[in-house]
């Protein structure tokens, strides 16, 4: 059976999440999950908890917040590139990270050594 962009992209999502309750505690409210060309591009969404958005008030509290965030998925990297391996067998060449402290959402890109979405043409 071969595996359409959808469901690696679904799987993809769910295995995130399960990251997030793992490793940070808690988990967003939404995950949605891109394959395009040669990235992974992931959407957090509801990552910030409410004392989070009354620290982000103050722009010493916003930098804080999104270093403090940062630091914590930075720390778990290699889990996320084994995770988006162990789903599609492709290499993570480099990641990307940032966070919205206005939305509340984290974007995570995934760069791949190959173009990834081509496999599905």
């Amino acid at each position: 059976m071969s595996r359409t962009k959808g469901f690696v992209e679904s799987e993809i999502s769910k295995a995130i999440t399960q990251w997030e309750k793992d490793f940070l505690g808690r988990g967003s409210l939404s995950v949605k999950t891109d394959i395009f060309r040669d990235m992974i591009i992931v959407n957090l969404r509801g990552i910030l908890t409410p004392a989070e958005y009354l620290v982000c008030e103050t722009k010493e509290g916003m930098l804080s917040i999104k270093k403090v965030r940062s630091n914590l998925v930075e720390s778990g990297v290699e889990d996320l590139k084994k995770i988006i391996f162990e789903i599609t067998g492709e290499e993570v060449s480099s990641f990307f990270t940032d966070i919205s402290t206005r939305t509340g959402e984290r974007i995570m890109v995934f760069k791949l050594q190959n173009n990834y979405e081509k496999t599905f043409s």
